[in-house]
Protein backbone atom coordinates (compact mmCIF):
# COMPACT_ATOMS: atom_id res chain seq x y z
CA UNK A 1 0.00 0.00 0.00
CA UNK A 2 1.38 3.70 -0.78
CA UNK A 3 0.95 6.21 1.64
CA UNK A 4 0.23 10.12 0.74
CA UNK A 5 3.50 10.98 -0.38
CA UNK A 6 4.15 8.29 -1.94
CA UNK A 7 1.27 8.66 -4.02
CA UNK A 8 2.31 12.26 -5.21
CA UNK A 9 5.36 11.14 -5.96
CA UNK A 10 4.14 8.98 -7.98
CA UNK A 11 1.79 11.09 -9.73
CA UNK A 12 4.57 13.66 -9.78
CA UNK A 13 6.39 10.79 -11.59
CA UNK A 14 3.98 9.85 -14.22
CA UNK A 15 3.29 13.39 -15.30
CA UNK A 16 6.96 13.86 -16.41
CA UNK A 17 7.50 10.54 -17.83
CA UNK A 18 11.15 10.39 -16.77
CA UNK A 19 13.12 12.32 -14.21
CA UNK A 20 15.71 12.55 -11.52
CA UNK A 21 14.30 13.34 -7.70
CA UNK A 22 15.07 17.35 -8.28
CA UNK A 23 12.67 17.12 -10.87
CA UNK A 24 10.06 15.18 -9.23
CA UNK A 25 10.65 17.52 -6.06
CA UNK A 26 10.02 20.48 -8.47
CA UNK A 27 6.78 18.97 -9.47
CA UNK A 28 5.43 18.76 -6.36
CA UNK A 29 6.58 21.77 -5.50
CA UNK A 30 4.49 22.81 -8.34
CA UNK A 31 1.17 21.45 -6.82
CA UNK A 32 1.69 23.11 -3.74
CA UNK A 33 3.88 20.23 -2.29
CA UNK A 34 6.42 21.44 -0.26
CA UNK A 35 9.44 18.71 0.45
CA UNK A 36 12.87 18.38 0.76
CA UNK A 37 14.96 17.15 -1.66
CA UNK A 38 16.30 14.01 0.61
CA UNK A 39 12.56 12.58 0.87
CA UNK A 40 11.69 12.72 -2.54
CA UNK A 41 14.75 10.63 -3.48
CA UNK A 42 14.04 8.24 -0.10
CA UNK A 43 10.85 7.81 -1.51
CA UNK A 44 12.06 7.02 -5.08
CA UNK A 45 14.14 4.34 -3.61
CA UNK A 46 11.73 3.23 -1.84
CA UNK A 47 9.11 2.66 -4.71
CA UNK A 48 12.28 1.25 -6.69
CA UNK A 49 12.55 -1.60 -3.95
CA UNK A 50 8.59 -2.21 -4.39
CA UNK A 51 9.37 -2.63 -8.09
CA UNK A 52 6.92 0.67 -8.89
CA UNK A 53 9.42 2.57 -10.32
CA UNK A 54 12.12 1.74 -12.78
CA UNK A 55 15.44 3.67 -12.43
CA UNK A 56 18.93 4.15 -14.63
CA UNK A 57 22.19 5.81 -13.78
CA UNK A 58 23.27 8.70 -15.94
CA UNK A 59 26.21 11.26 -15.26
CA UNK A 60 25.54 14.81 -14.80
CA UNK A 61 28.12 17.88 -13.40
CA UNK A 62 28.04 16.69 -10.21
CA UNK A 63 29.06 12.76 -10.90
CA UNK A 64 26.07 10.20 -11.05
CA UNK A 65 22.16 10.46 -10.51
CA UNK A 66 18.97 7.89 -11.01
CA UNK A 67 16.18 8.84 -13.38
CA UNK A 68 13.05 7.17 -12.37
CA UNK A 69 10.02 6.13 -14.14
CA UNK A 70 7.11 4.54 -13.29
CA UNK A 71 6.53 0.88 -13.61
CA UNK A 72 4.00 -1.20 -15.70
CA UNK A 73 2.95 -2.99 -12.39
CA UNK A 74 1.58 -0.15 -10.78
CA UNK A 75 -2.49 -1.21 -12.47
CA UNK A 76 -1.31 -4.79 -11.42
CA UNK A 77 -0.89 -3.77 -7.65
CA UNK A 78 -3.88 -1.46 -7.59
CA UNK A 79 -5.75 -4.47 -8.24
CA UNK A 80 -4.24 -6.33 -6.22
CA UNK A 81 -4.77 -4.41 -3.39
CA UNK A 82 -8.53 -4.02 -4.29
CA UNK A 83 -8.66 -7.55 -3.71
CA UNK A 84 -7.64 -7.57 -0.59
CA UNK A 85 -9.93 -5.50 0.96
CA UNK A 86 -12.88 -7.42 -0.72
CA UNK A 87 -10.71 -10.23 1.03
CA UNK A 88 -9.97 -8.85 3.69
CA UNK A 89 -13.38 -7.66 4.83
CA UNK A 90 -15.71 -8.87 2.19
CA UNK A 91 -19.38 -6.85 1.00
CA UNK A 92 -18.78 -4.39 3.73
CA UNK A 93 -15.20 -3.40 2.85
CA UNK A 94 -16.75 -2.81 -0.66
CA UNK A 95 -19.69 -0.82 0.44
CA UNK A 96 -16.91 1.53 2.27
CA UNK A 97 -14.80 1.62 -0.83
CA UNK A 98 -17.51 2.73 -3.22
CA UNK A 99 -18.36 5.60 0.11
CA UNK A 100 -14.79 6.94 -0.12
CA UNK A 101 -14.85 6.67 -3.84
CA UNK A 102 -17.91 9.01 -4.28
CA UNK A 103 -16.57 11.23 -2.30
CA UNK A 104 -13.75 12.58 -5.23
CA UNK A 105 -14.26 14.91 -7.56
CA UNK A 106 -14.03 14.31 -10.71
CA UNK A 107 -11.29 14.59 -11.80
CA UNK A 108 -9.96 12.04 -8.85
CA UNK A 109 -12.17 9.18 -10.04
CA UNK A 110 -11.04 9.73 -13.62
CA UNK A 111 -7.22 9.44 -12.45
CA UNK A 112 -8.28 6.52 -10.48
CA UNK A 113 -10.15 5.09 -13.10
CA UNK A 114 -6.94 5.87 -15.57
CA UNK A 115 -4.92 4.09 -12.90
CA UNK A 116 -6.83 0.94 -13.00
CA UNK A 117 -7.30 0.47 -16.50
CA UNK A 118 -10.86 1.50 -16.67
CA UNK A 119 -11.11 4.59 -18.40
Amino acid sequence: MLGPLESEVMTSLRGLGEAPAREVRRALQGRGIRVAYTTVATILGRLFEKGLVHRRRETCRGGGRYVYRSADVEQKYLRSLLRGVVTMFGPAGVVHLNEEIAKLNPSEERELRRRLGLK
